[in-house]
């Protein structure tokens, strides 16, 4: 039976040898290319795709796999190949007028996955009803997919090899001033994971008084010292450790395909992602003054609408994933655009997750305030009544026929109480989140890219966060054990 590809939370996931063949990606290739070529004119498809990926292993031969398929159905290739940060792939399709973008990265999955990402001609990504007509366009044969060897096409021009660092570098230049961060004496750790976004913080920030350590700078597919490149504990413990023996003033973290932010404060602590996502939103209302609509997922903090509501800009709920998020940007003209995994997105930018740029967007925070790290999650809270409190477990599907079985239970569940907290609403656009009557939240969903199911929740009750989870569990049909 030909294995069937389906698009998740991000693109298509699997294992590299098992699912992730050179097989099934020149067939989703053939599938996105015959999806561009329904979907657009002839003359915007000669526009071209970008193609680059992560430092995966293979990362070199699939991303050369991807352009033979392309220049083998006459799409030009915009190349830059393997070790080039995802938000630097999906800005190269601005900066070189392209009509898309393949991208070949598992982002934080573990060492053994691979991935396809397809991004359209604004750098974000493609809306679920697009997903769905990529699926459809893969054919079921190697016969159907066509090639054309890789040095026969860049002899032919139809794949033209290039750097994407100067444009990206000035789109930052356009951004955000770095040379205040440049000369304010910072100590700054960086964790790269092992990633693509090694070097990066290091060379924008050269010339000045602040200094960067990097660690985990080089490539190493198989991640040691993490479970995998997400920047969350215990995958940062090193990272943070690090900030602590250097006397660093924060940590900041990317994943492995430079696309999340992970941030440490300056005792060596980790901000989980929730509250960076309110600094973030923070300082661009507050510190810069800017204005507009803000977007996140249903699974991210609740911090967000007590700052719209405080700065009087909207603020729109998605189902979880850029897919959802990005096509809402570009609706709203949003501000901001953002999820509970760590990756986040800015206006005049590419709806897209951008770990470098909010890495120094945190570390301006710290400039333009003079405060350090954990006296900014102090006037954050002051602004939304308070610490708000997060956690999440992921646990692995127990059987095949556990998720139908979940989600019979999830459907029929009615809750009066989650944790000690009243249960005020049940929302079903993407999971099952029970809104809870301190404007917390209980979410349960699975996961689109990995056999996880993930139970998350945020409160201002900080003692209350391992029962509202153990409710969680509970009503899914798991231990927290399990």
């Amino acid at each position: 039976m030909t294995y069937k590809i389906k698009f998740g939370t991000d693109g298509w996931r699997g294992k590299i040898a098992e699912d992730y063949t050179f097989a099934n990606l020149r067939r989703c290739t053939q599938g996105f290319a015959n999806y561009l070529k329904t979907t657009y004119s002839p003359e915007q498809v000669q526009q071209g795709v970008v193609v680059g990926g992560d430092k995966r292993f293979g990362a070199e031969d699939f991303t050369t796999a991807v352009a033979e398929v392309l220049a083998g159905n006459d799409i030009p290739v915009h190349f830059c190949g393997a070790g080039t940060p995802t938000p630097v792939i999906s800005y190269s399709v601005v900066a070189r007028k392209a009509i898309a973008a393949i991208n070949i990265t598992a982002s934080h999955n573990p060492p053994a996955d691979n991935g396809f990402k397809v991004r359209d001609q604004f750098g974000g990504a493609i809306a679920p009803a697009g997903l769905k007509q990529i699926e459809a366009a893969i054919p079921d044969s190697l016969a159907d997919v066509l090639r054309l060897r890789f040095d026969d096409a860049v002899a032919r021009g139809s794949v033209q090899l290039f750097d994407p660092k100067p444009a990206y570098i000035a789109q930052l230049d356009r951004l955000i001033d770095l040379q205040p961060i440049r000369d304010a004496g910072l100590t700054v750790v960086v964790d790269d994971m092992w990633g693509n976004g090694a070097g990066w913080l290091s060379e924008l920030l050269a010339g000045g008084s602040t200094k960067v350590i990097e660690i985990h700078a080089e490539r190493n597919p198989i991640f040691p010292e993490m479970q995998r490149p997400e920047p969350i504990p215990p995958n940062v413990d090193a990272g943070l450790a690090a900030g602590v023996a250097n006397n660093a003033d924060c940590v900041c973290i990317m994943d492995g395909d430079a696309d999340r932010c992970g941030f440490g404060d300056e005792h060596g602590e980790f901000v989980n992602q929730l509250r960076v996502f309110g600094l973030l939103v923070m300082y661009l209302l507050d510190v810069r003054g800017e204005r507009g609509p803000i977007v996140k997922t249903l699974s991210t903090t609740s911090m967000l609408e007590k700052l719209g509501e405080r700065f009087g800009v909207p603020v729109y709920q998605t189902g979880v994933g850029f897919k959802y998020i990005a096509p809402k940007m570009m609706e709203v003209d949003a501000l901001i655009g953002g999820e509970e995994s760590g990756g986040y997105a800015f206006h005049g930018h590419v709806p897209e997750r951008d770990g470098i740029l909010a890495n120094l967007f945190l570390l301006d925070l710290l400039v333009q305030t003079g405060l350090k790290p954990t006296q900014l999650l102090d006037r954050l809270f002051d602004m939304v009544g308070g610490p708000h409190y997060y956690d999440r477990i992921d646990t692995r599907l127990p059987s095949n026929e556990f998720k139908a079985e979940a989600k019979a239970r999830l459907d029929a569940v009615q809750p009066e109480t989650i944790g000690g907290l009243r249960c005020t609403d049940k929302i079903t656009v993407d999971g099952y989140k029970f809104v809870l009557e301190d404007g917390g939240w209980l979410l349960v969903r699975f996961s689109g890219t990995e056999p996880l199911i993930r139970v998350y929740c945020e409160t201002t009750h900080g003692d209350k966060v391992p029962a509202i989870l153990a409710d969680g569990m509970k009503m899914a049909g798991l231990t927290i054990d399990s």
